[in-house]
């Protein structure tokens, strides 16, 4: 794993963690229907993953398009899979969206090496 993905997999968590200190009820919830959206349902969880990492893209966090390959990747998208789904966000978010390109396309390279 590389030490970008490390540092990120670990701010994440330890960001999360501070955050569900705090016990705010809305605040909670809204990290538990997050979660329970990219679970097995009519779609199952890759299909999920894929129109989150589309959207992710179009709406431009870097963060959330991290976090998406990721989880692809974990469950078994293709690099062509992903590489379609890049296409697709691409065209929905326009010329805005290639500085995110470039940054998710790094990204899938470090997964791919580690």
């Amino acid at each position: 794993m590389s030490e970008r993905l490390k540092q990120f997999r670990e701010y994440r968590e330890r960001m999360n963690q501070r955050i569900f200190q705090q016990k705010n009820l809305p605040i909670n919830r809204f990290f538990t229907l997050d979660t329970k959206a990219y679970e097995d349902g009519a779609l199952d969880a890759k299909s999920k993953e894929i129109a989150g990492l589309s959207a992710s893209l179009v709406l431009r966090c870097d963060d959330c398009i991290a976090y998406h390959i990721i989880r692809c990747k974990e469950l078994g998208v293709t690099d062509e899979q992903i590489w379609e789904v890049l296409n697709v966000g691409l065209i929905a978010g326009g010329s805005i969206v290639i500085p995110h390109l470039r940054r998710a396309v790094e990204l899938l390279d470090e997964v791919a090496a580690g």
